[in-house]
């Protein structure tokens, strides 16, 4: 998992260590990511799933798609796709991907880049490995993101950002025992390249085998820790996560984790992404690829797909809305 990585932490800026006046945040739960699949069958682990929208807010899903080594001929994407109402975070850690939407925009994604897409008030969209990762074969591992997009932005026009993975912001611990790289947002001052609608901090840390790392969090925002690989304990009461878990963290102004002295083979430290946002709080209705403010707002989302009023797919070929499943929820 090697995605941007430096041989030295101690060139890194390093974060300070809240106060321990700080009030720190406790566990709430720990959930297990089932699996699934994908697209055209690309494996995935539903990262949020079982967890309650109050804590998620104003994020509605992630997947940690892979780490998979395919085989020649096996590396698959996503058939054509709309999107409205939120924005998608793409992180590549291992791989290639090419994306294309029906505006014209698109571009390629390699290990280490983010591609964040704001839908907003529509668009068609494809994901797919390029034509010599799928003649070769190879690793294929990154996660996606859906962020949530407040009322009055749900209608903004589309728009991208391509942040190379050069681009990000890299800060190390005190004693230089994580390598904390920020997405988007900013961790004790430094900020990371993603511009958000919605506030939101995403940070991709790598935590050294016997490690502890306690960050500042902004009091406004939730907190929750996805374990992409590895093994170890979060909060200050060291409760015990491993890969496919995530943490969902309370109120207070810092986090805890810690990665346990022992990794396996094939993940040598912990691998965990930090997320917090400042919550929307508003009616959120999601269906398949939307996300809106009410039902009748999906089904004026779907009606626009069916017209072709959110694009049309530069092809002959017309695929249905077979991308992110269609289960329904509603929340308020």
């Amino acid at each position: 998992m090697p995605a941007v990585t430096v041989e030295n932490l101690l060139t890194l800026p390093r974060v300070a260590e809240p106060s321990t006046e700080t009030a720190a945040r406790r566990v709430l739960a720990v959930t297990t990511a089932p699996g699934g699949f994908e697209g055209e069958g690309f494996p995935v682990r539903r990262a949020f799933a079982g967890i309650n929208y109050q804590y998620l807010d104003p994020f509605i899903m992630m997947d940690q798609m892979g780490e998979v080594e395919y085989q020649p001929g096996e590396p698959k994407g996503t058939p054509w796709h709309p999107h409205r109402g939120f924005e998608t975070v793409t992180y590549l850690i291992d791989g290639t991907f090419v994306h294309q939407d029906s505006h014209g925009g698109g571009g390629v994604i390699n290990g280490g880049d983010t591609q964040w897409m704001t839908a907003g008030s529509g668009l068609l969209h494809i994901e797919a490995p390029p034509e010599q990762l799928v003649v070769s074969g190879g690793l294929f591992h990154g996660l996606q993101l859906w962020v949530n997009l407040p009322a009055s932005d749900k209608m903004m026009p589309p728009r991208y950002q391509d942040i190379g993975g050069g681009k990000v912001t890299l800060l190390t611990t005190p004693d230089g025992g994580a390598l904390l790289r920020v997405i988007a947002g900013e961790l004790d001052g430094h900020e990371g390249p993603g511009i958000t609608h919605t506030p939101i901090t995403m940070i991709h840390a790598t935590v050294s085998p016997g490690a502890q790392v306690t960050l500042p969090w902004r009091a406004d925002f939730n907190a929750l820790a996805y374990v992409m690989a590895g093994r170890g304990s979060v909060g200050t009461d060291r409760q015990p996560v491993r890969t496919g878990q995530t943490a969902v963290f309370g109120e207070g102004g810092s986090i805890t984790l810690r990665a346990d002295e022992s990794q396996d083979s094939n993940a040598p430290a912990m691998e965990i992404v930090l997320l917090g946002g400042r919550p929307i709080r508003e009616p959120m209705a999601h269906y398949g690829p939307f996300v809106m403010n009410s039902r009748a707002e999906l089904q004026q989302a779907f009606d626009d797909f069916q017209a072709g009023r959110l694009g049309r797919i530069p092809t002959t070929e017309r695929t249905g809305l077979g991308h992110r499943g269609t289960g329904e929820a509603e929340t308020g």
